[in-house]
């Protein structure tokens, strides 16, 4: 029997409970199986108990926005642009300012980052 790899992560996760790169892992399988309370509950734990875990908000903004939960999508990519910028990953803040952007209705040149 072929194991999954949402059984694998959970494995994983057993020995190694507090691993920030499982619980991202383990939020986009459950997203990837459409089981959204799941994804949400690890995306949460990310931000909540791993701040410093930039990949996060992205994708829990954009979870947050297929849930119709606008203003939680906004602090959100708010906080994870902070975030962003104290850890200088300007990769990061430009996604995450370019999805802000768009849903807040704020437009601007690519010379204003």
């Amino acid at each position: 029997m072929q194991i999954s790899r949402l059984e694998k992560l959970l494995e994983f996760i057993k020995n190694e409970p507090e691993d920030e790169f499982l619980k991202y892992a383990l939020a986009t399988e459950y997203l990837r199986l459409n089981e959204t309370d799941k994804a949400l509950e690890y995306y949460e734990d990310l931000v909540n108990n791993h701040p410093g875990y930039v990949g996060t908000y992205y994708h829990l903004g954009k979870l947050y926005e297929a849930l119709n939960r606008k203003e939680d999508a906004i602090a959100t990519y708010e906080k994870g642009m902070k975030t962003a910028r104290e850890k200088r990953d300007n990769h990061a803040l430009s996604e995450l300012q370019a999805v802000y952007n768009e849903l807040a209705g704020i437009e601007h040149d690519d010379d204003d980052y």
